[in-house]
């Protein structure tokens, strides 16, 4: 029997990565092997983490280890260009040498793109629009993830509102961190809602990595299917007691390899079908994809069957044995929506309706999801405008 031919595949990742409670409270030791100009450190935040006592032992540790330390707290949910300019233009009059992502992934989505931009020859932000637009050098990176979700730690993606309901993104292996810091202990104070939140949105991650058409591979399958495992079985803990400090160190290592997996195998249809949702209603990113998630697995279904009846045997093993693929399938959607529905106890919207959209406002929401053409690329099943209008009407 011949073996099957291996895809040709590239995976990129970040330098390194430590994970274990308390590193935030260490962090002057921990980047002390960083090739920064100067001491002087910018910390990347928003206004609730700066207020909330989170950031101060992370400040304390760097000032104990001699750095200067400035802290840039004005990071806002789906960040805009005048946030990045501030941040850059802080970054700048402090004269930082490195940049410390602390928060969910807005933060760390800033902290990425003034690592590239807070140096005398960096470009311009437009210039960085697209994919590898151009090479960039740029200050150390260091990501210090607070939610379990975004996985933009282990990302060269950072989203930037550009308009009133528009946004670009930039990707760019510059924005790859130098070390990336997985304090659970960060994340005990997490709502519920957060929690469920991005609880979902980092299962999201995974299943579309792993079923991403164009660049899915063996080492971003491993990790999305890991990832998914985690991530399952540990985010009802996580809600039901959110002191459980081994249940967040799951969750936050689920949402890291979800990142990992989807940096290397990107996401489709249940992202290209969020962003209008942000982008028009400001809904949080986490709620958007769960939103529609299950209504674009049922759309999925028919080419991605095979893919899901795999999930399906490592989610639900016992059962999945006396079934056969179709069915394996069903269980698995079966099982996503059930999760889904699990957490509206803990404030999750489960329809569109509920966030306030009104039934007229799908077709423009359908319109808009068409410009995803990046993401939906990666889809499984090929999704036209009429795809998508259906599926945000089941959502509805």
């Amino acid at each position: 029997m011949s073996a099957e031919p291996l895809p040709a595949f590239v995976f990129q990742t970040v330098r390194r990565i430590e994970s274990a409670p308390g590193l935030a409270r260490r962090l002057g030791e921990l980047v002390s092997g960083l090739d920064a100009p100067g001491r002087s450190a910018l910390i990347v935040t928003d206004a609730f983490l700066a207020s909330s006592g989170l950031v101060a032992p992370a400040r304390a540790s760097l000032e104990a280890a001699g750095w200067q330390v400035a802290v840039f707290d004005a990071v806002t949910p789906d960040p805009s260009e005048a946030v990045v300019e501030a941040a850059r233009q802080a970054a700048l009059a402090h004269g930082a040498g490195l940049v410390i992502g602390f928060g969910g992934g807005s933060s760390m989505d800033v902290a990425k793109l003034v690592a590239c931009l807070a140096r005398p020859e960096a470009p311009a932000l437009a210039e960085l629009y697209g994919i590898d637009t151009r090479t960039v050098a740029r200050l150390p990176l260091v990501q210090v993830p607070t939610t379990a979700g975004t996985g933009s730690e282990v990302t060269r993606i950072a989203i930037v509102t550009t308009g009133a309901d528009t946004k670009a993104g930039v990707v760019n292996r510059a924005l790859l961190a130098d070390l990336v810091l997985l304090d659970a202990e960060l994340t005990v104070g997490l709502p519920p809602a957060v929690t469920a939140a991005t609880g979902i949105d980092a299962m999201v991650h995974a299943i579309e990595a792993f079923t991403s058409r164009l660049r899915a591979n063996p080492l971003s399958d491993l990790l999305a299917v890991d990832a998914l495992r985690r991530l399952d079985r540990h985010l009802m803990a996580a809600l039901a007691d959110g002191r459980d400090l081994a249940a967040r160190e799951q969750m936050l290592l689920g949402a890291m390899l979800a990142g990992m997996a989807f940096e290397n195998a990107p996401v489709a249809a249940v992202h290209a079908l969020a962003y209008p949702l942000g982008g028009q209603f400001h809904l949080p990113h986490g709620l958007s994809n769960a939103l529609v998630l299950t209504p674009v697995l049922r759309f999925n279904r028919p080419a991605a069957q095979a893919r899901y009846a795999a999930l399906a045997a490592q989610l639900l093993p016992e059962a999945s044995a006396r079934l056969d693929e179709a069915q394996r399938c069903e269980a698995f959607i079966a099982h996503v929506a059930q999760r889904v529905a699990d957490c509206a106890a803990c404030g999750l919207a489960q329809r569109l309706r509920d966030c306030g959209i009104p039934r007229d406002a799908l077709p423009g929401l359908a319109a808009a999801a068409m410009q995803q053409q990046r993401l939906l690329q990666n889809n499984p099943r090929p999704l036209s405008e009429a795809d998508a209008l259906a599926i945000y009407a089941e959502a509805w």
